[in-house]
């Protein structure tokens, strides 16, 4: 399937959103826990969205939903949150960012597309962006964190190739409302359980919020997921690699952090590999 320009830059700015995810928790929502802040960010949105449609699944979409949530939205946020509490936080993103690598070999499973080496040469590059980019020497592993580091991916990289596989009946905004909702519903008792009270907000938390679950999820879910039906698996996963970008980006403008050029090197790996999966994507043997 060829790669439609405006569909791959309008994708491309959900990861760019998600990059802004760390700065703005450490900043505007120091004071909140990770379970609650993802909770917060996936139920609300998802309601607002359920608020517009005003159209609930039917029939076999209201499993599939849940399904989908729980993959994209519930088990990856849990799972990620765990690995950032685990791991320090380059091994963190280097671990994560193994999802295009798994996309490539689940959507040959499920979706029959052909495991091309040119794919999988361009998730390793940007694996190994991601590593320079946000990687340290005094960088430390953790048996369950990276577990659940790479249980994260596999996670959202299952929840979409199985969004691609199932193509609901309803538009993109729709069906990011039935996953939204799914997802927050089911982090509901996760946050109760094993999160502390919410703490009574301040309008710095309340704009994070609103960032974080109007722009970082309502509209980053619904691009994406419009995305995920228009163009390739694997190039959509690709476009993940611009988070641990931002991130740092953000990072080094806002928070006076330090660019080295091993990171540079990082940028231009990164940038290198989303190109290298879009020439994959338009080899003769591409199929949608």
């Amino acid at each position: 399937m060829k790669a439609n320009a405006s569909d791959l830059w309008l994708t491309a700015i959900s990861p760019v959103v998600w990059g802004s995810t760390y700065i703005v928790t450490t900043e505007f929502l120091a004071n909140f826990s990770p379970l609650t802040v993802a909770m917060l960010r996936a139920l609300p949105a998802g309601l607002l969205l359920l608020l517009m449609v005003r159209q609930l699944p039917t029939g076999i979409w209201w499993l599939r939903a849940f399904v989908l949530g729980a993959l994209n939205i519930s088990m990856f946020l849990s799972m990620l949150f765990i690995a950032a509490y685990r791991l320090p936080g380059g091994v963190a993103g280097t671990v994560l960012s193994t999802q295009p690598l798994i996309v490539v070999f689940l959507a040959a499973l499920l979706l029959a597309h052909p495991v091309r080496p040119l794919a999988v040469l361009a998730s390793l590059a940007g694996i190994g962006g991601v590593a320079l980019l946000v990687l340290t020497p005094k960088a430390s592993l953790d048996l369950i964190g990276v577990a659940a580091g790479i249980s994260g991916a596999g996670s959202m990289a299952l929840g979409n190739v199985l969004a691609r596989k199932w193509q609901p009946p309803v538009s993109p905004l729709t069906f990011t409302a039935w996953q939204l909702s799914a997802g927050g519903l089911l982090l509901v008792p996760l946050a109760l359980i094993f999160g502390p009270p919410v703490p009574a907000p301040t309008a710095v938390n309340l704009l994070g919020l609103v960032w974080l679950g109007l722009i970082g999820a309502a509209l980053t879910y619904v691009l994406w997921f419009r995305g995920i039906a228009r163009l390739e698996s694997s190039v959509v996963s690709s476009l993940l690699f611009l988070s641990p970008l931002t991130a740092v980006l953000l990072g080094w403008v806002f928070l006076d952090q330090a660019l080295t050029w091993l990171q540079i090197a990082g940028v231009v790996l990164v940038i290198g590999s989303i190109w290298l999966s879009q020439r994959a994507a338009l080899s003769p043997r591409a199929s949608g």
